[in-house]
């Protein structure tokens, strides 16, 4: 009896102290919450995980990809999904709780730009697309389209798509302050494909196969030859992705707030195995080189 009690003591005054994760406490049951892009393809991965393992339960929402890692920090859930690296403030926060954010990239993701299938536009430029989206460019005439205004959509900000963005493509500076926040990019496929003047971007396995849009080849430079990310048979370029000759190619990620053990951890290296990224590819993103 007296035993019991001191070992009782000691898991609670631990557990007190965060030093027992979220996961371990509930290792057949496990939450997943982050990146909306990466949302479909995370509940795929778990149905089928879960057809296999039906002794674990695996529960997957969307949010955003600070809204995952925000989860992760304070402990609500075991997998945080991000579309973009996780920030070294967002890793200070965490230690300060008691975490320490183990990184798995998980697949690699063609961040399309696209338009209405009957815009004229041909190619654009990394830095055509700055002006276009920091508000310095506003018609399409002036990148060789026709005359009218650009409409610009844009993902919202605890997106880790318009974080991405905002990054590689904007230098970080500001999006004009008339580009639409959209919650998702399905919404964004939904407005372009009604909105001739619009532009938009999101990963390109929402916009395949979808023929009232266009997905825009893009040039690194003026001196670039514009590289699609989409092959002409309407599938993925992995080479281009792989080699990053797309210039807006990233990694998708997984962050655990532990180095991963147990049914986290037999999770995860399902997803890294040849099994789990056949799954990333039947979903449409780019599994990674390799697997």
């Amino acid at each position: 009896m007296k035993k019991s009690f001191v070992k009782m003591w000691i898991v609670i005054a631990v557990s007190s102290l965060g030093l027992i994760p979220f996961a371990w406490a509930q290792e057949k049951n496990i939450t997943v919450k982050g990146s909306d892009t990466i949302v479909i393809l995370g509940q795929r991965l778990a149905e089928e995980y879960m057809k296999l393992h039906p002794e674990t339960a695996i529960q997957v929402t969307g949010g955003g990809s600070g809204v995952g890692i925000a989860a992760l920090i304070n402990g609500t859930t075991d997998i945080a999904n991000a579309s973009r690296p996780i920030k070294s403030s967002e890793i200070a926060k965490a230690k300060q709780a008691g975490y320490y954010p183990e990184e798995f990239k998980v697949a690699l993701d063609s961040l399309a730009v696209v338009v209405n299938s009957v815009n004229p536009i041909q190619a654009l430029s990394l830095k055509q697309l700055l002006g276009i989206y920091t508000g310095r460019i506003n018609n399409w005439k002036e990148v060789g389209g026709s005359d009218q205004p650009i409409l610009r959509y844009c993902r919202e900000s605890n997106s880790g798509t318009y974080a991405f963005f905002k990054e590689h493509v904007l230098k970080n500076q500001d999006y004009a302050p008339d580009c639409q926040s959209m919650p998702g990019t399905s919404a964004v496929a939904n407005a372009l494909s009604k909105d001739e003047a619009g532009i938009g971007y999101g990963g390109a396995a929402y916009f395949i196969n979808q023929p009232q849009l266009k997905i825009v080849p893009i040039k690194k430079d003026d001196k670039s030859e514009p590289v699609n990310p989409v092959k002409p048979d309407g599938t993925l370029d992995y080479e281009a992705a792989w080699n990053f000759l797309y210039p807006i190619t990233r990694y998708l990620y997984m962050y655990t707030g532990f180095k991963p053990r147990g049914e986290i951890k037999n999770y995860l290296d399902w997803i890294l195995s040849p099994d789990g990224q056949k799954i990333v590819e039947e979903v449409g993103y780019v599994p990674l080189k390799g697997k």
